[in-house]
């Protein structure tokens, strides 16, 4: 190849594949995503490497399984008072040593930017060039933002979106002999969810607005989010770089919210049923990317090999993730073969539903819920495992749902063994009559109104 290309890349807080019309939404309203969908490469079975956001992010920027760091929870995780098992001494930050996408394109020449939502130090105290904040990780160019506070003016880009989008747009915007690497990562559509009153009235008003998983202000803050990769896109145009810029749109993991009305995928953010960990991947190259579909699993991990491939930078040996190159320029080769894909969670989650593993292993999917195999809770079966294809799997293994069990949990159990995963162990101080062992909300959240 003899152009390097730009590189956008979007990455949406807490939103799930079924909050976009290209998936199949029909109360949402993202034109701009759909048109890049439309324009570029849909992935219709694509995961994210953790059900929660610093983890899934650290898998985004290094391609590597974050049970390797020992990164397993959310930045600043809490722990119950009482729980029945204790989590692992888990790492809280990628560790600057890590070679992230910062690093590697800088160090192949790109400009740097990154723009929004970090998660990845030690806490929320960012400072330029502070080890573990972006400058450190090979970005040159950086604006960080949070979370706004609960009573912040919905009316006044409360999450930053407008903000992010005209950061990148003047990044990208500078002239430059060099390539670019643009990150703006999205702090919506995170709580608290904040929208202007009249976009949300708009949304009130249609068909199927009393169902939790079509609420109006998430809906309004969706189309806002939308609005500005749309900005985004028209400036690639407009200033004659899109034929020049890879675009890649994909979210950190599932929805806020479990709910009985979000079928065919069951569960939701820090859980790891289909609804947790199925994210939508979007990949848009003009004139280089054949538009379309593309149906095999893939995984956070990939993303990482996938751009350094394009960009003609080596890929380091030591990753989890494999380049998706080749099924995205050629809609008939299919993406790389693998045997599974294992998700880790040893934590207790306020929003979640246990500490749990689990695996996809072809049309099969287990997951392990750690306080019936370690702990001694017998309120239900220890593993679930589930097919999502009509016809039974043909390895004689597989025909029973016991014998199928079992091989699933001896090659999670292989995986977890093989990424190096931390195990919980029994709590021995654990009182049984005390007070019920949830983690509490991180200082200033709010409240889980989806806990029941």
């Amino acid at each position: 190849m003899s152009e390097r290309p730009n590189i956008l890349l979007v990455i949406v807080d807490d939103m799930g594949v079924h909050q976009l019309g290209s998936y199949g939404n029909r109360f949402f309203e993202t034109p701009n995503l759909d048109r890049l969908a439309a324009e570029g490469v849909r992935f219709t079975s694509a995961y994210t490497a953790s059900p929660i956001c610093s983890p899934a992010r650290a898998a985004l920027y290094a391609g590597i399984h974050p049970a390797r760091w020992h990164l397993t929870n959310y930045i600043l995780g809490t722990v119950p008072d009482n729980p029945r098992l204790l989590p692992p001494p888990w790492r809280p930050y990628l560790p600057v040593e890590a070679d992230t996408l910062g690093d590697v394109f800088k160090a192949a020449g790109y400009a740097t930017g990154h723009f929004g939502k970090w998660h990845l130090a030690h806490d929320y105290k960012y400072h330029p060039g502070r080890p573990t904040d972006p400058e450190s990780q090979g970005f040159d160019e950086v604006v960080v933002t949070h979370k706004p506070p609960a009573d912040a003016d919905p009316e006044g880009d409360p999450h930053h979106v407008e903000q992010l989008a005209s950061a990148a747009i003047r990044f990208m915007g500078q002239p430059r002999a060099e390539p670019f690497l643009c990150v703006v990562a999205h702090n919506a559509l995170h709580r608290p969810e904040l929208a202007p009153a009249a976009l949300v009235k708009k949304y009130a008003e249609k068909a199927g607005a009393n169902t939790d998983v079509n609420r109006p202000v998430l809906a309004a803050m969706a189309e806002l989010m939308d609005r500005s990769v749309g900005r985004m896109l028209e400036h690639l145009r407009v200033s004659g770089q899109e034929r020049k810029t890879l675009v890649v749109f994909t979210t950190d993991h599932g929805a806020f919210g479990r709910s009985a009305t979000r079928k065919p995928l069951r569960g939701a953010k820090a859980d790891v049923y289909e609804g947790g960990v199925r994210v939508p991947l979007i990949y848009r190259w003009p004139g280089r990317l054949m538009p379309g579909e593309r149906a095999g699993p893939v995984i956070g991990t990939d993303l990482f090999p996938t751009l350094l491939d394009f960009c003609g930078v080596r890929i380091p040996a030591k990753l989890d993730g494999l380049s998706l190159k080749a099924a995205l320029e050629v809609p008939q080769h299919p993406v790389p073969a693998r045997n599974e894909f294992c998700w880790q969670y040893p934590h207790y989650h306020h929003l979640g539903l246990a500490p749990s593993g689990a695996i996809r292993a072809g049309n099969w999917k287990l997951i392990e819920w750690f306080e019936r195999t370690i702990g001694d809770v017998n309120d239900g079966p220890p593993m679930s495992s589930t097919t999502w294809n009509r016809i039974p799997p043909s390895p004689a293994t597989w025909r029973n749902s016991n014998r199928c069990c079992a091989e699933l949990a001896r090659r999670l159990q292989e995986c977890r063994h093989g990424v190096g995963a931390q195990e919980m162990t029994s709590n021995l101080h654990y009182n049984p009559a005390d007070l019920p062992h949830v983690a509490p909300p991180p200082p200033g959240d709010l409240a889980n109104p989806f806990a029941k």
